[in-house]
């Protein structure tokens, strides 16, 4: 049978294994949730109106008269 040790008795290694075991409780890592300024310039976001082919141009189809 374990001994119940006060937290404030316990040595610094079974705290911190105490407090890690506490922590895995949480379903959501809540770190993930944070949502990124607007504000900040992100290289790798397309511009809104950004088209990837310009079709004008590109092929030349000709029409039957």
């Amino acid at each position: 049978m374990k001994h119940f040790i006060q937290r404030d008795k316990m040595s610094k290694r079974q705290r911190k294994k105490l407090d890690a075991e506490k922590r895995t409780l949480w379903k959501v890592n809540p770190i993930t949730k944070v949502v990124q300024s607007k504000k900040i310039y992100d290289r790798k976001k397309q511009p809104r109106n950004y088209e990837p082919y310009d079709f004008q141009g590109c092929f030349y189809l000709p029409q039957a008269m």
